[in-house]
């Protein structure tokens, strides 16, 4: 009752630990499909190692879910194990036995069969006849008889020893094979916990590069974001924003590798992400702040795939086709903002009319007479960039997808 309880049991854990596995596979799979969609909207490099660490962590599932199945394989054959090692040990030592006295029937065998051909050629030769031979050809016959008898039961006790012998040698080795099979299972589970195990140290070590590349990319937006609200462009929500703060803290020291669990849950507006005001832009088309380009970056709202943190990117990166493009204001204006920055290089804001505003983040160099008050026109040259310009457009607190204006 006890043995059917445990069997039902791991049968059943079985199944739920296959099942949990099962779902996160689908759930990297999905993600890793998934991910084409998205994954301009941040740095293509980023993008690239996010990939990388999504299809690890579909391959560490998998060896976890053959780990755990094997595991419990193993456990319950356990039993049977210890069974057949006994049970080996034994019949080998029967066998042994059933050898030594096959060997002792041989030499019984044999003697009784040269015993009886001795009686035989006795017998066929010719005595005196007489009483006193008579007797003596009688005591030969029986002792023939008695020697033929006992070479029939010496001949079918080591027939039957023999197939003793086989039967016992076909269970041993059967035995041998199954023991076999369970001791490479188990060096495999030794080899796939190994493997796992430098996996997992990978698969930390990519996500601890990732994490700091997402910082960044964080620390760039809040930087800005500062830096705008200083400047009574946008207004920050400090409530939203601790709450931001929180979300991302709790994703960031999640300590389990795998599981999505310790992460925070994602709203559309909550506390993961501050809520983005947005606009639509009705103005005019006007021009690109520099030509060619490659969009990096895209604007919107992006959930990033390994840490389940909800960004929303106010702007969009540009990348030149050339180092040491020139950037140009893309509206006639009034730049209000012109400074070195320790997060974002050199940035400049330009003032347009209806409370709109073009922010150039990340240029290499400000153009030596760009200052703060100067009025400038369309298609002034503001700046260069040599790595990717980060444009964003304002008007009166709320956000304008940049693409919008000239695209």
């Amino acid at each position: 009752m006890i043995l059917k309880f445990i069997a039902l049991f791991l049968l059943t854990f079985t199944l739920c630990a296959k099942s949990n596995i099962d779902s996160k596979i689908k759930n990297t799979n999905n993600k890793i499909n998934n991910f084409s969609k998205n994954y301009t909207k941040i740095n293509k490099k980023m993008a690239n190692n996010a990939r990388a660490i999504l299809k690890q962590k579909k391959s560490i599932l998998k060896q976890e879910k053959f780990l755990k199945e094997l595991k419990i394989e193993l456990e319950n054959k356990e039993k049977v194990y210890e069974l057949d090692t006994k049970r080996l040990k034994s019949l080998e030592g029967s066998k042994e036995a059933l050898q030594v006295s096959r060997d002792k029937l041989e030499q019984d065998l044999v003697f009784t069969i040269a015993q009886s051909v001795s009686l035989s050629v006795i017998l066929e030769e010719n005595y005196v006849s007489g009483e006193e031979s008579l007797i003596e050809d009688e005591v030969l016959k029986l002792m023939l008889r008695n020697s033929k008898n006992m070479v029939k039961k010496l001949n079918k006790d080591f027939y039957e020893n023999n197939t003793k012998i086989d039967k016992l040698s076909s269970e041993i080795s059967s035995l041998e094979i199954s023991i076999a099979i369970i001791n490479a299972k188990r060096k495999k589970l030794v080899k796939v916990q190994a493997k796992n195990k430098k996996a997992l140290a990978k698969l930390k070590k990519a996500k601890q590069s990732y994490k700091k590349e997402l910082k960044q990319v964080l620390l760039k937006q809040d930087t800005l974001k500062r830096t705008l609200e200083k400047l009574n462009i946008i207004k920050v929500d400090e409530i939203a924003k601790a709450k931001q703060e929180a979300a991302r803290k709790r994703a960031f020291n999640a300590k389990k590798v795998l599981d999505n669990k310790n992460l925070p849950k994602v709203k559309k507006h909550g506390s993961s992400y501050q809520a983005i005001k947005t606009r639509k832009y009705r103005g005019k088309k006007t021009i690109a702040p520099f030509s060619p380009y490659t969009i990096t970056k895209k604007y919107g709202t992006y959930k990033d795939p390994i840490y389940g943190i909800k960004v929303f990117n106010e702007s969009i990166s540009l990348k030149p086709k050339k180092k040491n493009t020139k950037v140009k204001t893309v509206f006639n204006g009034k730049v209000i903002y012109a400074d070195k920055t320790a997060v974002l290089k050199n940035i400049v804001i330009v003032e347009h009319k209806n409370g709109l505003h073009t922010i150039y983040a990340n240029l290499s160099q400000i153009s030596p007479n760009i200052k703060k008050g100067k009025k400038i026109k369309k298609g002034y040259t503001i700046g260069r960039v040599s790595d990717e310009l980060v444009f964003e457009v304002t008007q009166k607190s709320y956000h304008i997808n940049p693409i919008r204006l000239f695209k």
